[in-house]
């Protein structure tokens, strides 16, 4: 492309050698991530035994999940079978944009499921009071919210950068950092405000998740020994995917500081993260809580043998 010419497109180059490899695995990730998270969508949204404030807040972080991994990893397919991959400029700024946004609301609705156990364990007697209709929808709203806000910032100061070649986007989707590095001017205020924004994404929901959790803690600590088994388990599931979700973010981001790092080992990481827990969440709760598996039993048995009548009742 000419130096001097504006971009207007972008190429996206990812991991060119390795197309053939990479297709059938993310392909079947991506179906598994649809089936997964769509089923429980499906068991929430019918079965009346899942019309609680923990089941709406999951069916949220599905549907969160779907649309995440929906905004990349369809794109990204499609890149494996084309020799060129392209993407419109303004195109490439949505991808990312709404990439950031649901990296953060999906965080977000993470720190609320917290808080709603801290609210079932800490202060049971008054759990119905506090979590009424009202506030579930309040804290789903600000969650959502939340995770628009924090990447907007970003996104206004990237949105006036000039780009006058080269406009290969050195990763498998656009991604804000490898974005910003083609600008042809100075952008570390870019970088530095990104940076800031996502940390505290990250830093501000983990401290809010910690703090539930030592709360909890020391709740199950003055517990009987059976009490403390049942709302333990209540935790197990929450507690895996918020653990595997921090830590694979923590290691995309030592990956992007660490300049030994093999470019398309950084680029493997950083996709995995993206697809790991909307890919894991399903199973996680699925093997870890019986009143979805018995939902599971009876949503196949009613496939099986279907009732005479049938009645949907949405959470809440």
């Amino acid at each position: 492309m000419n130096m001097s010419e504006p971009v207007t497109f972008f190429i996206i180059e990812g991991l060119k050698d390795k197309y053939m490899i990479l297709f059938p695995i993310f392909l079947t990730m991506y179906v598994l991530i649809l089936g997964g998270n769509s089923l429980i969508i499906y068991l929430v949204r019918t079965d009346p035994k899942l019309n609680s404030p923990m089941y709406f807040f999951l069916h949220n972080l599905s549907f969160c999940d779907i649309i995440y991994t929906s905004t990349t990893i369809p794109n990204m397919l499609s890149g494996f079978l084309v020799e060129v991959k392209t993407i419109s400029k303004a195109g490439c700024f949505a991808q990312m944009y709404i990439f950031l946004s649901l990296t953060v609301t999906g965080r977000a609705l993470l720190t609320v499921m917290a808080f709603d156990r801290y609210l079932a364990i800490c202060k049971p007697l008054h759990y119905t009071l506090i979590m009424t209709r009202k506030v579930c929808y309040l804290l789903i709203f600000s969650a959502w919210v939340f995770g628009w806000f924090i990447p907007f910032t970003s996104l206004i100061l990237a949105l006036p950068l000039p780009f006058c070649g080269p406009n290969i986007v050195k990763h498998i989707f656009c991604d804000h950092t490898s974005l910003v590095r083609l600008a042809c001017t100075d952008t570390a205020r870019n970088n530095v405000v990104s940076l800031s924004f996502a940390l505290f994404g990250i830093i501000f929901t983990f401290l809010l998740i910690l703090a539930s959790y030592i709360l909890i803690g020391k709740a199950i600590r003055k517990m009987g020994s059976v009490e403390q088994l049942k709302a333990a388990a209540t935790c197990v599931s929450h507690l895996i995917v918020v653990c595997i979700s921090y830590v694979s973010a923590a290691c995309v981001y030592i990956s992007y500081r660490v300049a030994t790092f093999d470019p398309d080992v950084r680029l493997i990481i950083a996709v995995l993260y993206s697809v790991l827990t909307p890919l894991l969440n399903p199973f996680i709760y699925s093997l870890r809580n019986k009143e979805l598996q018995d939902a599971m039993k009876r949503a196949f048995a009613d496939a099986v043998q279907p009732q005479t009548q049938s009645g949907k009742r949405c959470p809440l």
